[in-house]
């Protein structure tokens, strides 16, 4: 069975930090952290919707429940803080407790 079958909800707290030259995005890169980014917006809630309707359940990690998709093209970068970028092919869609869910661009499906 794929996608995922119940109502969740956006949770825009998380939106900024995905989305390149915004404050928490720019906080992680300064902080000498990565920062997985989509190409925009728009990507974004594309990936997220092509999650919710064909993406697989990866598991349970770090206190989300875990969908994902690969995409033949790339959704974003992850970007180091020393201005190296990687192309993201990796979407997830992260849910809370609260059926509340942000996706994020990855390298691949996250690990416990």
């Amino acid at each position: 069975m794929s996608g995922i079958n119940r109502e969740i909800f956006l949770e825009p707290k998380h939106i900024a930090k995905h989305l390149l030259g915004t404050g928490p995005s720019n906080r992680l890169l300064r902080r000498g952290r990565a920062a997985h980014m989509f190409k925009d917006e728009a990507t974004m809630l594309r990936v997220a919707e092509a999650i919710i309707e064909q993406g697989t359940y990866t598991g349970f990690a770090r206190g989300y429940e875990r969908y994902g998709l690969i995409f033949s093209e790339p959704i974003g970068s992850r970007i180091s803080p020393d201005g190296s970028m990687i192309p993201l092919f990796y979407g997830e869609v992260k849910i809370n407790a609260d059926n509340r869910y942000h996706p994020v661009p990855r390298t691949r499906p996250s690990e416990e």
